[in-house]
């Protein structure tokens, strides 16, 4: 079964690599920068589950495709959606599969819309992973699940298939009948956090909101008003002290 990962970055590197280090047929569709990237240094992965260098992986670019594929991993970010469903749309034959690994829903909607519901799955992804500066890969724990599924529920011949695809390549990938509740649930989960943190943020805020401006210097005494008002009577003292002491003239 042929494989597109649509994307080397940190979750299309991580996955992709691995199923491409388990023997899989795995083509990564990329930019011309990233390209070069893995031509020269491979696709490099840091994890506490393996570490891992895979020489000149297989890359394919938008305008150079011209096969179609069982399945296309889509794994860009919400804000590329419209430009990555544009560079995969040539590897889309009948019988392809496409899994996002988005978060959220409204994508389906996109997807559903430009290929037809039956060429979606759904799918997400738990693991926790990043660029370095090196453009390495980088998975900060070693959490790593990839789930995919028929959204009515089904365990459709082709999920199947795509599940004997992903087992055995070092992260744990399954099928699910409950793959649209596995989504929400993940989506609200993350929602929660989002309003949690900001919670958190808000006394912050208002403290800085109503905290009170700080008192104006006095130039001459440099000093605060309330200090200069506490010491004018010492002040006054020291100029007469020192007036006394003048010599007259």
């Amino acid at each position: 079964m042929r494989v597109l990962i649509v994307g080397a970055g940190a979750i299309g590197g991580y996955f992709g690599g691995r199923m491409l280090q388990a023997g899989r047929d795995i083509t990564f569709l990329v930019r011309p920068r990233r390209a070069s990237e893995l031509a020269a240094a491979g696709l490099v992965i840091k994890s506490p589950n393996g570490d891992v260098t895979l020489k000149d992986p297989p890359v394919v670019q938008a305008d150079t495709i011209k096969d179609k594929f069982e399945v296309v991993l889509l794994s860009c970010k919400a804000y590329d959606l419209d430009d990555a469903v544009k560079s995969f749309a040539p590897a889309v034959g009948e019988r392809t599969a496409i899994i996002p690994l988005l978060n959220g829903m409204r994508h389906l909607d996109v997807l559903d819309k430009k290929f037809g519901a039956s060429h979606v799955l759904g799918g997400l992804c738990l693991t926790a992973v990043t660029l370095n500066e090196k453009r390495e890969v980088v998975q900060l724990g070693p959490v790593q699940s990839l789930g995919f599924g028929e959204r009515d529920g089904k365990m459709s011949d082709r999920v199947r298939a795509i599940a004997d695809v992903v087992r055995s390549c070092n992260f744990d990938g399954a099928a699910s009948e409950t793959v649209l509740q596995d989504m929400w649930e993940k989506w609200v989960f993350l929602a929660s956090i989002a309003a949690s943190t900001s919670l958190m943020r808000a006394p912050i805020g208002m403290m800085k909101a109503i905290r009170p401006a700080r008192p104006r210097w006095n130039a001459r005494q440099r000093c605060s008003p309330r200090k200069a008002r506490r010491s004018r009577h010492r002040c006054s003292a020291t100029s007469r002290r020192a007036n006394r002491s003048k010599p007259i003239m």
